[in-house]
C-alpha cells in the first residue's frame, strides 16, 4: 500500500487589519472602501447619525420602526416590489437602531453591486413609510416585547439598564421601546424622524468586496452619490451618568428552576487607553471555556453550562470633538444557574473576583488571551461582511480607520501586570450591580447572607 506523504503547513503569511480607502460624495457622504480580491460577496454597511436619545419623549422605539420601514417600499417601489428586486439581486438588505444611530446593511453579489447600491439608495433617500406597513410594524413590534420580557436573558438586561442609568437618559429604557411607547408610533411620526435625521452629509457608506470588474464610482455616482438632503449638523450627545454602586436586585420569577445571572457597570470605552488591556484581562476572566470563571463555576462546581465576561461599547466618541469624550461601555458578566446553586454560585464568583485582585493573572493566561484574540484575527475576518461591519463601528465610535490594526498590535504588548491591573479595575467587587432573574423566594436570603449588596426584589 503507497502512502500519501503528510502534508506540511507552508510559511506564515504576515497579516494585517484592511485598511480602507477615504473619500467623500459630492453630496457629502462620507465613503470607505476596502477592494479584497476574492469576496465575491460585497458587504455595504450605512451608518446614520440618529441616535435613540434623539427620539421624541414618549415616542421610544420611533428608531427602531423607522429602521425596519427603511425596506418596506420606495417612491418607486412597492413594499411587495422592493422585496422582489432584492430578490433578484441576491441581496439582503437589513437595519436596526441603537444608542448610537441607525445602521443599514447590505450583501449582495459583487456581479450585481450597481443594482443593488440603487435600491439601497432608493430606500434612504426616498422611504415611502406608507400607513399600512407602519401600522403592521408597529403591531409586529408589540407582538414582540412579552416574548422578550418572557426571556430571562433579554429581561436581565432591561433590569441592569434600568438601574445603572438614571429614570431621564434614553440608556435606562429598552433600546426599541416598551408597549405604551411603540403602541403611539404612526407613520407620521417616523416620518419627523427619518426627516429629521436621515441625510448624507452626516452619513458614512462602508464598502468591502472584490471590486473587479466593478465601475465603482460610476455606481455611487448614480445611486447613493444622487441622495440629497439637510447639511444641517448632527445632534450632540449628552454626557453619560451611571450608578454602579454594589447592590443586588432580584426580578422575581416564581418557580424558576434557574436563575439568569448578568453582573455589570459602566466603564472605560475604546479611546481609553486602558481598552487592549481591559480586553486582555476581560478574556482571561471569562472570555472563553478556559477562563478563570468557567474553570470554577462550570469545570470544578459544575453551576452551569457557562459564564461570560465582556466589555461592549454602549456609544462613543472622540476627546477632540466638539462634545469631548461622552463615551462608555458596558462591562459585564452573565450566565445561568439552577435555583437551588445561585448563592454558592455567586459566592464562588465573588471568590475569583477577590483572588485575581489579590494574586494577577499569570503569564500562562496572559499567552493564552493573547494567542486566542490575535492569532485568530485572520479567520474572524475571512468575510467582507465581518471587515464592513469592524469599519462601520469605528466609523460610529469616532476611532482612526487604523484602530483595530493597531489595537491587535496593542495587545500582543501588553503585559499580564498590565492586563490585571485593568480587569481589577473593571470589576472592583464593590462596585458591581447585580441582576438575579429568578425564584426570590428560594435566593433571597442566600443571596443577602453573601453581603455584596443591598437586596431589592421586583416583579418580574
Amino acid at each position: 500500500m503507497e502512502f500519501h506523504p503528510q502534508p506540511r503547513g507552508g510559511t506564515p503569511k504576515p497579516w494585517a487589519f484592511p485598511a480602507p480607502e477615504r473619500s467623500r460624495l459630492a453630496n457629502g457622504l462620507t465613503l470607505l472602501t476596502s477592494h479584497r480580491p476574492g469576496q465575491q460577496v460585497v458587504a455595504v454597511e450605512v451608518n446614520l447619525v440618529a441616535p435613540l436619545e434623539t427620539e421624541p419623549e414618549g415616542l421610544d422605539g420611533v428608531a427602531t420602526i423607522m429602521a425596519r420601514a427603511l425596506s418596506e417600499g420606495t417612491d418607486k417601489h412597492t413594499a411587495e416590489e422592493f422585496a422582489a428586486e432584492l430578490e433578484r439581486c441576491g441581496a439582503t438588505l437589513d437595519a436596526h437602531a441603537d444608542h448610537p444611530g441607525v445602521r443599514v446593511s447590505l450583501e449582495v453579489p459583487a456581479s450585481r453591486l450597481p443594482r443593488a447600491l440603487g435600491l439601497l439608495a432608493d430606500a434612504l433617500r426616498a422611504p415611502a413609510f406608507p400607513d399600512s406597513e407602519i401600522e403592521r410594524l408597529v403591531g409586529n413590534r408589540l407582538d414582540e416585547i412579552p416574548h422578550e420580557l418572557a426571556n430571562p436573558a433579554r429581561r436581565a438586561a432591561m433590569a441592569l439598564s434600568k438601574e445603572l442609568f438614571p429614570a431621564t437618559s434614553r440608556m435606562s429604557r429598552p433600546r426599541q421601546g416598551t408597549e405604551e411607547t411603540v403602541a403611539r408610533i404612526d407613520a407620521a411620526a417616523v416620518r419627523a424622524f427619518y426627516d429629521a435625521h436621515v441625510r448624507p452629509a452626516t452619513g458614512t457608506a462602508v464598502i468591502v468586496g472584490d471590486f473587479t470588474g466593478v465601475d465603482l464610482d460610476a455606481a455611487l455616482a448614480g445611486t447613493l452619490g444622487a441622495w440629497t438632503g439637510s447639511t444641517a449638523e448632527p445632534p450632540k450627545p449628552s454626557a453619560v451618568v451611571a450608578d454602579d454602586a454594589g447592590r443586588v436586585v432580584i426580578v422575581d420569577r416564581p418557580g424558576a428552576v434557574q436563575t439568569q445571572l448578568l453582573i455589570g457597570r459602566v466603564g472605560a470605552d475604546r479611546h481609553d487607553q486602558v481598552w487592549p488591556a481591559q480586553v486582555l484581562g476581560t478574556y482571561c476572566l471569562g472570555g472563553t471555556l478556559t477562563s478563570r470563571l468557567d474553570r470554577v463555576l462550570r469545570e470544578e462546581k459544575g453551576y452551569t453550562y457557562g459564564v461570560r465576561a465582556f466589555g461592549q461599547v454602549l456609544r462613543s466618541s472622540a476627546p477632540s470633538s466638539p462634545e469631548g469624550a461622552t463615551g462608555a461601555a458596558l462591562l459585564a458578566i452573565s450566565g445561568s444557574v439552577d435555583t437551588a446553586s445561585t448563592g454558592p454560585a455567586l459566592q464562588d464568583l465573588w471568590t475569583v473576583l477577590r483572588t485575581l485582585a489579590a494574586e494577577g493573572l499569570t503569564d500562562a493566561e496572559r499567552d493564552v488571551a493573547v494567542q486566542n484574540l490575535v492569532g485568530v484575527a485572520p479567520l474572524k475576518y475571512e468575510t467582507a461582511a465581518a471587515v464592513a461591519g469592524t469599519l462601520a463601528d469605528q466609523v460610529e465610535q469616532q476611532l482612526p480607520d487604523d484602530y483595530q490594526a493597531q489595537l491587535y498590535a496593542r495587545l500582543a504588548k501588553t503585559g499580564t501586570v498590565e492586563a490585571t491591573a485593568a480587569v481589577v479595575s473593571a470589576f472592583p467587587v464593590d462596585r458591581l450591580v447585580t441582576i438575579l432573574v429568578g425564584d426570590a423566594a428560594q435566593i433571597a436570603e442566600p443571596v443577602k447572607a453573601l453581603g455584596i449588596g443591598e437586596v431589592t426584589v421586583v416583579s418580574g
